[in-house]
């Protein structure tokens, strides 16, 4: 590259924004070749797709560390600075970033391309205007043209995360804190895209795309969006103004958040910057605000030096070459990097010395340790890694073996994982990826280049989705983007089943009057898509309160005391001492309707309610009007009010005091208004036929409904129990007027108290076992007589036994109520 030492050098320096970078892309067009060195694969991999659309891919070469695309006819060349071919001729050449020969790390990588890299017809060197001391002295000959930034950059003050404008790129200076913003973003504003240098073309263009599309309004990046990535940003904040360099954990320099902040605005259209924190050290200091409004950034003194073409006559010479001291007094020693850290840790060893006696060999060892930490391991792991691929390539055919190199690609190929596990394997592939570049490492290096390319390809997809997941919020992200218009402007839509959706993106389901927020959202998002929702929902609701005002008896039904409409629970039934008269609650739910239509709902479900108790459960409403009869008496009043309590169903000697004190007349009108009177039980016989027993059981809320028609249960079948209308004898509960026939059979059979035997015909009919017809007969007052076994069992009158207080079920039943209320009047 040092050939043309006499070819015109020209130095472009300014600010961000100059359009540095764009005038050298055009440069290079305009010869017949060239070659420019950026200082990120992202920003070579960018400029090469803009050369390509203009000179057709097979004209152009990208050549980085992990990616080499280099058709056999290419003449305009896209590198990293490491990567630039260092004998290739062209005839033009470009040096970006060249400010960058100040930085410890990768310093004398930049310095050594603004000494030697050199076009035929002309070098171009761009940076920053803090190189222009430096060039002075090292390029003398070199012509500095000074470029004035397009648009103002000034700056805007602190703001927090919430606070900050649209099309706001943020600044962090660890994947931890770039990762701690972006999900804060996505809790305040749905998400931000994320961009960090580590990041794969793939992924870093695949999040790029959602900012500049404006799916989302928020970048956040790493101080790599500083080297000329091409963002439309409005506002640049920083989340802090520190950061670790490799060494020490520093603030940053003045040319540093220059050239971060300018990259607020773009062409002419002007910028903003500031942090996140007006106090401490995360803010601006006055006289650092005032130089990058300026764009007076402190002249460098120095750049960082290593020799460039190293001695490789033996082991001592290239290490003793690459420690050597510059003889420039504005140049200075680089520290050790990680490739001569890991050479000097690999010279000590016996075996490498071995294989390392000659030039070639030398040269090969250095070429391995020049192989990139991608995985950021350190130089011991770095090294013991270096080591077991200079082996392979110091033995045998000098390759790498094929095995090894398929196992671990074999073990990266996953897609699962979190952000951070993605992200480590696409660092780990970068690593194979840099391997397959190298021409003689492997024995098919074509292949491993293809299998380790779709392999990042993969994982960089993988980490887009990740990222995408994890970062961005997009129902949040619309939401908040549509809000800010007014809820009569919220494009809300309802769907067939209930989904509720803004631009396709589906925020939760309304179930009647109630909106849920979809499962999948976050705790800290459930109040703004809630509040999102109840905006956008109000003419819905409305209309579905309207339907409601007017809903048919057919769309309202009643289940286990809740009224439903369309299957939505829209009223319960509390409990107010008579279940034909109780107290309508309409749901929570139905808040969200204005009064008026809340009174109209609660008198339409109030007049279907007492329509149904007409229609559906006569008996029971003619019980309840018989109890509030004064004409009736007060034995009649008051047993017609415990049966209506009860659900229409009493056992007889929980009212055995009150039955006994009726008289004929009492006997009279209450079998006009249905009721049996019966040896064990007073009931409603309308009250077990199917469609009344439904009813009845919506009503009291009864849960295990036992089968239609069922004239015997087993005892631990649903609805085996009294409220149900049967009633438990041993293993069996039989259906109560069922089991009135048999009592009123057996007293038809009885002469007076001689023993008799009952026709057990009727109770066989109805499937009771002689166990459940013999304890039958003894609740009904006959006690069985001694027989011999070959005789059919014979039975005598008793009578029942004397009136006592029944075990009452629980008192929060409607028969447990009933119950207490019958109690009581046994007492009296």
């Amino acid at each position: 590259m040092s050939r043309f030492a006499n070819s015109p050098v020209t130095a472009v320096l300014g600010p961000t924004n100059t359009g540095k970078t764009h005038l050298a892309i055009e440069r290079l067009m305009g010869h017949s070749s060239g070659m420019i060195g950026f200082p990120l694969r992202l920003l070579a991999r960018e400029v090469y797709d803009r050369v390509v659309a203009v000179k057709g891919a097979k004209e152009v070469a990208l050549v980085t560390g992990e990616e080499r695309i280099v058709p056999p006819g290419a003449r305009w060349f896209l590198c990293t600075a490491e990567s630039m071919p260092a004998n290739r001729e062209v005839g033009f050449v470009a040096i970006d970033e060249g400010q960058l020969g100040a930085d410890p790390e990768r310093g004398h990588v930049f310095t050594d391309r603004i000494l030697r890299a050199r076009g035929r017809d002309e070098t171009m060197i761009l940076g920053s205007d803090s190189l222009r001391p430096v060039l002075r002295k090292l390029v003398p000959e070199a012509e500095i043209v000074s470029r004035p930034r397009f648009s103002t950059l000034r700056y805007a003050g602190a703001k927090k995360l919430s606070r900050l404008p649209k099309r706001s790129a943020i600044v962090a200076f660890s994947a931890e804190e770039v990762y701690a913003v972006a999900e804060a973003l996505r809790r305040l504003r749905g998400g931000a895209a994320v961009v960090m240098g580590a990041l794969s073309p793939r992924t870093r263009n695949a999040q790029v795309a959602m900012f500049q599309s404006g799916e989302v309004d928020y970048l956040v990046a790493t101080d790599a969006i500083g080297m000329g990535l091409n963002l439309d940003v409005g506002h640049v904040a920083f989340a802090s103004l520190s950061k670790f360099d490799g060494r020490r954990q520093r603030r940053l320099t003045i040319a540093e958040m220059s050239q971060i902040a300018g990259r607020a605005g773009r062409h002419q259209r002007d910028g903003t910057f500031g942090a996140l924190v007006e106090e401490g050290p995360g803010a601006f200091l006055p006289e650092e605000i005032q130089a990058i409004e300026d764009h007076a950034v402190p002249p460098l003194d120095h750049l960082f030096w290593r020799e460039g073409e190293p001695d490789l006559a033996s082991l001592d010479a290239l290490i003793a070459s690459l420690e050597r001291k510059p003889d420039s007094p504005v140049l200075r020693a680089a520290p050790e990097a990680v490739d001569l850290a890991v050479l000097k840790r690999l010279a000590g060893e016996d075996w490498v010395r071995d294989r390392v006696r000659s030039s070639n060999a030398v040269g090969r060892l250095w070429a391995a340790c020049g192989l990139p930490d991608f995985r950021k391991l350190g130089a011991d792991p770095h090294a013991r890694f270096v080591a077991r691929v200079f082996r392979h390539l110091s033995e045998g055919t000098g390759h790498i073996p094929h095995q090894w190199f398929a196992d671990e690609i074999a073990r990266l190929d996953r897609m699962d994982g979190d952000v951070e596990t993605i992200a480590g394997r696409i660092a780990a592939a970068r690593s194979w990826a840099y391997i397959a570049q190298r021409a003689d490492w492997l024995a098919d290096p074509a292949l491993w280049a293809e299998r380790t390319q779709s392999l990042e390809e993969k994982l960089s997809d993988a980490l887009h989705a990740s990222l995408t997941q994890r970062f961005v919020d997009k129902r949040t992200t619309v939401l908040l983007r549509q809000i800010g218009a007014g809820a009569s402007h919220l494009p809300v839509v309802v769907g067939p089943e209930g989904e509720v959706s803004v631009e396709e993106h589906v925020l939760g389901h309304l179930n009647g009057f109630r909106f849920v927020v979809e499962p999948d959202a976050r705790a800290a998002d459930k109040r703004m898509l809630l509040a999102a929702a109840e905006k956008g929902l109000a003419g819905e609701l409305r209309r579905r309160g309207d339907a409601l005002m007017v809903a048919s008896d057919e769309e309202l039904a009643l289940a286990t005391a809740t009224v439903t409409w369309r299957a939505v629970p829209v009223a319960t039934l509390e409990p107010a001492g008579n279940p034909v008269r109780p107290r309508i609650r309409l749901d929570r739910a139905l808040d969200v309707l204005d009064a008026r239509v809340r009174a109209a709902v609660q008198a339409r479900i109030e007049r279907w309610f007492a329509d149904r108790i007409a229609a559906d459960l006569p008996d029971l409403a003619t019980l309840d009007a018989l109890s509030r009869d004064a004409a009736a008496g007060g034995r009649v009043r008051a047993l017609a009010g415990l049966l209506v309590e009860a659900g229409g169903l009493l056992p007889r000697r929980a009212a055995g005091a009150l039955v006994e004190a009726l008289d004929p007349n009492d006997r009279k009108r209450l079998r006009k208004a249905g009721v049996t009177i019966g040896t064990l039980d007073i009931f409603a016989p309308a009250l077990l036929k199917p469609r009344p027993a439904a009813a009845r059981r919506a009503l009291l809320g009864l849960d295990g409904a036992p089968p239609e028609g069922a004239t015997a249960l087993p005892r631990a079948a649903p609805g085996a129990d009294l409220e149900h209308g049967f009633r438990p004898f041993g293993t069996q509960a039989v259906r109560i007027d069922l089991a009135e026939r048999i009592a009123r059979a057996a007293h038809d059979a009885r002469k007076g108290r001689t023993p008799f035997t009952p026709d057990p015909a009727l109770a066989t009919s109805m499937g009771l076992t002689t166990d459940t017809l013999a304890r039958l007969m003894v609740q009904i007052g006959f006690q069985s007589v001694r027989t011999p076994k070959s005789e059919p069992q014979r039975w005598v009158w008793k009578g029942l036994t004397p009136l006592a207080k029944p075990k009452a079920p629980p008192r929060d039943t409607s028969m447990g109520r009933a119950f207490a209320r019958l109690a009581e009047l046994v007492d009296e």
